[in-house]
Formats: C-alpha cells, sequence, structure tokens
C-alpha cells in the first residue's frame, strides 16, 4: 500500500504509519456513508491525536490534511442542515451557538479564563486576550477572522499569575473554530 503522507526519515519522529492510516480509512469511510459527517464531527477531527514513531509521517503534512478534514466534515454538516431547514435557520443556529461564547469575551481581560493551579504556567492570558478581542470584533464589527487563524494561533507560557488554564482556553478556541468554519 502506497504512504498517504510523506515520511519524516528513519532518524526523525513522525506520526505513527499505523495510527494515521487507520484513522484516515475510519474516515474516508464514514464521509462515505449517508449521514456519516455526523458521525464525525469537525470536532472530533480536531482532537485526533497519533503515537509518534522514528520515519513516521511528517506532522505536518498530516496536520494541513486534518485541517481540510475538518472543513469538509463541517461543510457536509452544514450542507444537510441547509438542505432540511435553509440557510436563515443555519445561521440563527449558529447565532445561537455564538452567544453561548459572548459572556467570556465580556469579561475584563486578565479575568476571562481560570488561571492554572499554583505552581503552574499556562497560556499568556495577555496573548489569549488579545485573539479575543479579535473574536470580539469579528462578532461586533464584522472585521475579519479566520478558523485558520485561531487554528495557528500560539501563546507564550507564563507563571499562573499572568496565564489561563490551557485546557480550558483550547476548548473555548475549539467552539470558536466550530463557529468559524459554521459561518465560511
Amino acid at each position: 500500500m502506497a504512504d498517504l503522507f510523506p515520511r519524516s526519515g528513519a532518524t526523525k519522529l513522525g506520526y505513527s504509519v499505523d495510527d494515521v492510516d487507520a484513522y484516515f480509512g475510519k474516515a474516508r469511510h464514514l464521509y462515505e456513508q449517508p449521514g456519516g459527517a455526523e458521525a464525525l464531527e469537525a470536532f472530533d477531527v480536531r482532537r485526533a491525536s497519533f503515537g509518534l514513531k522514528r520515519g513516521g509521517y511528517t506532522t505536518t503534512a498530516v496536520d494541513s490534511a486534518l485541517d481540510r478534514l475538518e472543513v469538509a466534515f463541517s461543510s457536509r454538516i452544514r450542507d444537510r442542515y441547509v438542505a432540511e431547514h435553509g440557510n436563515d435557520a443555519w445561521m440563527q443556529h449558529l447565532a445561537e451557538r455564538a452567544q453561548a461564547l459572548y459572556p467570556r469575551l465580556r469579561r475584563p481581560a486578565g479575568e476571562r479564563f481560570a488561571k492554572p493551579g499554583a505552581m503552574r504556567s499556562g497560556y499568556s492570558a495577555a496573548e489569549v486576550d488579545q485573539l479575543l478581542d479579535r473574536l470580539t470584533a469579528f462578532f461586533d464589527q464584522g472585521k475579519p477572522l479566520t478558523a485558520d487563524e485561531v487554528r495557528a494561533a500560539s501563546f507564550k507560557r507564563r507563571a499562573s499569575w499572568g496565564a489561563y488554564e490551557e485546557r480550558v482556553v483550547d476548548a473555548y478556541l475549539s467552539r470558536v473554530v466550530d463557529i468559524l468554519l459554521g459561518a465560511a
């Protein structure tokens, strides 16, 4: 069987070929089945993870393919929803989901997420707040912001007093990506 992705080289770490092949095989099967897009939602694609092995698939190639797969599943779900309920209903559905994000956006900078525990580090609160300010501008003023920009965001690590808990921020940004993909 031909490799799905380029290899990292015999001495470098890459994603496990077996793990990636199995995941993409399952995803292809679900995508081709009626109703399969709902069985593997964009959020599930975003949570995919693979073991690392020497000579595995290059991580950047697999991660790029996951981003495209996420968009494909998200588009399929949106298209089916629109076919059943109409575009206005889809936009209303997205607006309701976006409303759930607003309370955190309205909190003061530095207080939008929980702090990591004592003696632990987390994402720079100032950098996360900058991204959330861009999200607020997207919602309130229609300023551009894409799912790719949110996915690519990275934050410096800070001590607990200047940081947010990573898992909470990641979960929130995952919901943001879902909204942005749905609006695309």
